[in-house]
């Protein structure tokens, strides 16, 4: 069991540049939220265990491109939803959706595999990057995400995590509806 406590660590001065980046934007926007410190988590499988002790819906977060690589997507969806590539590029409108290249993840995102998350999107100065929400998250009263790296986990409000955050972020959400796939 994992322990939660407010705001950012108290020996935020050793942890990499990157998570202190975050909880001065959460800090600096009034966002409230609540920090969990654990071994990496860097799977859906360790971050279901986690679910439970931070009292928060931890997202899948997949970093995607169109096959050009000239269009990004930041698709955030429930960690148990299978991730269907056919049925999220029939809900934006795109064909052939695949994943992003670790060197684009690092140049827009300043982030590594096992860490992304919607708080990488204050690096995307350029605007690259568009925030998808499966609107299934739409029913989750807390939000839980990395603070770019996957040794934390922190619970923001819904409310703040999809409206306050991309304001600030100036990265707008695109809700989308993932049909269920039938039998």
């Amino acid at each position: 069991m994992y322990t939660l406590k407010s705001g950012a660590p108290e020996d935020a001065a050793l942890r990499q540049e990157r998570e202190r980046r975050c909880y001065r934007l959460l800090d600096g926007a009034g966002i409230p939220y609540m920090r969990m410190d654990h071994p990496a988590a860097d799977n859906m499988e360790v971050c279901a265990r986690l679910e439970k002790d931070l009292g928060a819906q931890i997202c899948k977060n997949l970093f995607l491109c169109n096959r050009q690589q000239t269009d990004f997507y930041l698709l955030m969806m429930p960690g148990d939803k299978p991730f269907r590539t056919r049925l999220l590029s029939k809900a934006l409108g795109v064909s052939r959706l695949s994943f992003a290249g670790e060197d684009f993840m690092k140049e827009f995102l300043d982030l590594l595999p096992g860490a992304v998350s919607i708080l990488g999107l204050m690096n995307d100065r350029g605007r690259r990057v568009r925030l998808v929400v499966d609107a299934d998250l739409k029913a989750c009263p807390f939000i839980g995400c990395h603070p770019c790296v996957n040794t934390s986990s922190l619970r923001i409000a819904r409310e703040d995590m999809f409206e306050k955050l991309p304001a600030i972020l100036e990265h707008p959400v695109t809700w989308v509806e993932m049909e269920k796939e039938g039998p």
